[in-house]
């Protein structure tokens, strides 16, 4: 076996996109693949029997959700390129906007195309306790507060899109949809749509399921005209993919009694998300913190001295040629995973519903060397 290696496991996709599907069905709103944090389209046509399309950031993960998922394809960027805007445009159903200036730029281009035109709008109700994930946070270039709209409805808007949450759950998004009605209602004659954003640890043990039904029902029994969409990213596949790594080398322990052990992946590289977030992912045999028998930090082969995360503690000591299995590894990882210091991609593998493993993709050098082809002079 060839680590490290990226599983994905079709059994735990299907229970969360059926959880997904039961929301869509009790309350007719349309659930979409928020390509930013799983976009694996071996997987799509699973996902696509319970969902409703993609939405993308961009003109590849637009293209990208369109050719391989179909249904709806949603865009949203911050600003739009105007070389990619035509080609955008014929791929997307829907388009939003951030700004008021980017609306009137494309939008009667959008309309002349038959794409449904929104815009994003800040409803200054930050929940998110992350900072660098909070679209509300003081200064924030994501979304349109009311003040910059003078109390007017751009002629020919048609949705009102907000995201604020972050792997969050029920009562953050009362408290979001509140400040947003509070701001924005008066706009809500007006519209055709409304998407309440990602951020719904729908799939979540212990989330309400039923609160939110209640609290969509709700949202369309206030306004039976507006369509409705979310578009969660984690809960589509979360708790479904492992990342399974090999110990290189154990290091004697430091002065704080917590040893080094040298994988070969990487945090930096493979899971970014532990040094970004920071989040410290489960790992299977391992307890985190340091309080058990045997601790260790884990760290990547690469030169970065904070190419680490940890601690955990084990019963048993590691050794070098111990695998050792991550979970929760499906999202923003595989759509976030680099080359640094020249790092081998993961392989990915899909654990099939019958429990066979399947190889779809393995790395090696040619793909590094694609990647820095502009160095050469390629």
């Amino acid at each position: 076996m060839q680590t490290p290696r990226f599983v994905i496991d079709e059994a735990k996709l299907e229970s969360n996109a059926q959880i997904l599907d039961s929301v869509r069905r009790r309350t007719g709103v349309k659930i979409l693949l928020a390509q930013k944090a799983y976009s694996l389209a071996a997987t799509y046509p699973l996902l696509a029997r319970h969902l409703d399309g993609t939405t993308a950031s961009s003109l590849f993960e637009a293209k990208h959700g369109h050719d391989f998922f179909g249904g709806e394809t949603h865009v949203y960027a911050a600003a739009y390129a105007p070389g990619e805007i035509d080609e955008i445009l014929s791929l997307v159903d829907h388009i939003v906007f951030n700004s008021p200036r980017q609306f009137s730029l494309y939008a009667a281009k959008a309309r002349a195309r038959g794409v449904s035109a929104g815009l994003r709008v800040n409803p200054e109700t930050p929940v998110a306790t992350t900072p660098a994930y909070d679209p509300c946070r003081p200064g924030s270039r994501l979304g349109t507060v009311r003040a910059q709209l003078e109390g007017a409805c751009p002629a020919g808007l048609e949705g009102l899109h907000f995201h604020c949450l972050c792997e969050q759950g029920l009562d953050e998004l009362k408290t979001v949809l509140a400040g947003f009605e509070e701001k924005f209602s008066d706009l809500l004659p007006a519209v055709k749509w409304v998407n309440f954003g990602g951020g719904h640890h729908i799939t979540r043990p212990g989330y309400d399921v039923d609160g939110l039904v209640g609290l969509l029902s709700g949202f369309r029994a206030r306004h039976p005209h507006l369509g409705m969409y979310l578009e969660p990213g984690e809960a589509v596949a979360l708790d479904a993919g492992t990342l399974e790594t090999t110990v290189l080398e154990v290091q004697p322990p430091s002065p704080d009694g917590v040893s080094n052990a040298i994988i070969d992946a990487s945090p930096a590289c493979h899971m970014p998300d532990t040094l970004e977030m920071p989040y410290v992912p489960p790992l299977n045999g391992a307890r985190k913190g340091d309080g058990g028998p045997f601790a260790y930090r884990i760290g990547g082969a690469t030169c970065l001295a904070g190419d680490v995360i940890g601690p955990y503690s084990f019963d048993r000591p590691l050794n070098a040629g111990d695998v050792l299995e991550f979970g929760d590894m499906a999202i923003y990882t595989i759509v976030k995973t680099n080359h640094f210091n020249g790092m081998r991609l993961p392989s990915v593998c899909i654990r099939r519903m019958d429990g066979t493993l399947e190889t779809i993709q393995e790395y090696g050098y040619e793909d590094f060397a694609r990647a820095n082809a502009a160095s050469r002079g390629a």
